[in-house]
């Protein structure tokens, strides 16, 4: 009890400080000012209904198909060192958990579980509700939590954004092990993020199924940074990296924007761009018909000839 009281008396004092604060004690700001939460409370999440939770699934129905394989072999890697996954939607809301059974009922005290909602509103500072309340990862130890009830866990979570770029859950691995260690958590959450970071591209792939996909160059070379183009070379869609990298919004790319453009590529003349799209066609039906002149010829709907003076116009023999 007295490690209950001296943690709520470092959560009052340095939220009340005057002093420049961490992104943890930006939270428990909030916890308190916002959502008017005492961190000597003892409490579980808000639970929903089973109805209500039918519901945030069938919202977030592409978001689970997408996560699943991903849950399923993040699960393999970390299952049985003790800890707890969970998926939730944009609102905290846990739609997907995966636990080793020996482990359900002290996971399940501490209400994570599916059904369960895990926003700063509903349980303070914790990984989900901070999570996706900053935008972007983090991992929140033990007494870096709000309530005295949480100080024995530890969890790392990624936040997911949809093909958008626009916020759609988070991916959160949770433990009430003892012995982690700054390494370990180091691991630990760049395995999260990377995970997260797959269920991005499969959202962002299934929200562009048919279209072509064009990695974009980057500093860092991030191989989230993906532009989705159809077959006239027009940006579909964009992930978050590829928004950033290019200064892409919705706007420019509803206007019909071509993947050239927004690669910042040389511009050619009208005339040098039909002229390169002729030769680009030519080499595609040639490579199609292995060589085979007249079969080339057949699938682009001209004479034999006439494919022939093409082919020495564009000095394809």
């Amino acid at each position: 009890m007295h490690e209950h009281s001296a943690h709520a008396d470092q959560v009052y004092a340095s939220a009340q400080s005057a002093a420049a604060s961490s992104p943890v004690v930006a939270s428990w700001r909030r916890c308190m000012t916002m959502h008017r939460l005492a961190p000597e409370e003892k409490r579980l999440p808000v639970r929903l209904t089973e109805q209500e939770y039918r519901n945030a699934r069938e919202q977030s129905e592409r978001l689970v198909a997408d996560a699943t394989d991903e849950l399923d072999r993040l699960f393999l890697t970390v299952g049985k060192a003790g800890c707890c996954l969970l998926l939730t939607d944009r609102d905290g809301i846990a739609l997907e958990r995966r636990g080793a059974a020996g482990d359900d009922k002290e996971f399940g005290d501490l209400g994570l579980w599916t059904g369960s909602v895990w926003t700063e509103a509903s349980i303070g500072t914790n990984g989900i509700g901070t999570a996706i309340a900053d935008e972007r990862s983090v991992a929140i130890i033990r007494d870096q939590h709000f309530f005295c009830s949480n100080i024995n866990l530890s969890c790392t979570t990624a936040p997911i954004r949809d093909h958008r770029g626009q916020l759609a859950g988070a991916l959160d691995v949770s433990t009430c092990r003892e012995d982690i260690n700054d390494v370990t958590l180091s691991i630990l959450s760049q395995t999260v993020r990377d995970a997260a970071m797959r269920i991005e591209l499969n959202l962002f792939r299934s929200a562009f199924a048919g279209a072509r996909f064009v990695l974009v160059p980057t500093e860092s070379g991030a191989s989230s940074a993906l532009l989705a183009v159809d077959r006239n070379d027009i940006v579909l869609g964009a992930t978050r990296a590829a928004r950033l990298a290019l200064k892409l919004d919705d706007r420019r790319i509803a206007a019909g924007l071509p993947a050239s453009d927004a690669l910042h590529e040389s511009h050619r003349g009208a005339r040098e761009n039909l002229l390169e799209a002729e030769r680009a066609a030519l080499l595609r039906a040639l490579s199609r018909a292995h060589g085979n002149v007249s079969q080339a010829a057949i699938a682009l709907g001209m004479s034999r000839a006439t494919l022939h003076r093409k082919m020495k116009k564009f000095d394809l023999h």
